[in-house]
């Protein structure tokens, strides 16, 4: 699986941003999701979509902000970002969890991993 992040950028607290994981293979059953990392910091699993059942997950700190779309014709995740605050700056990813079925439960499960895209909120 190749995993290829994009649509980071600089905006203003309050705006929005959608970013886009476009993968090479099939990836209709295997959870997807979108990671982020502050330099110093551990990366966090920010959302994601289940493989078994295309339930979602979202850490605390973005539920009701992001939301995580899963697009099987375009082959294409999408990270829908609104309402950034400065707490947002961070690169993120993308990553898979290649077993089938896979769920969002285990984030150490996620060894594919695509290129950061940066995102970075200014206040």
């Amino acid at each position: 699986v190749q995993l290829q992040a994009s649509g980071g950028g600089l905006v203003q607290t309050g705006e929005s941003l959608t970013l886009s994981c476009r993968w090479s293979g099939s990836l209709d059953y295997h959870a997807i999701a979108w990671f982020r990392q502050e330099p110093g910091k551990e990366r966090e699993a920010v959302s994601c979509i289940s493989g078994a059942d295309e339930s979602t997950y979202y850490t605390d700190s973005v539920k009701g902000r992001f939301t995580i779309l899963k697009d099987k014709v375009k082959s294409t995740l999408y990270l829908q970002m609104s309402s950034l605050k400065a707490e947002d700056t961070a690169v993120y990813y993308c990553a898979v969890d290649e077993g089938y079925l896979s769920e969002c439960r285990v984030f150490t499960f996620f060894t594919s991993w695509g290129q950061g895209t940066q995102v970075t909120v200014s206040s």
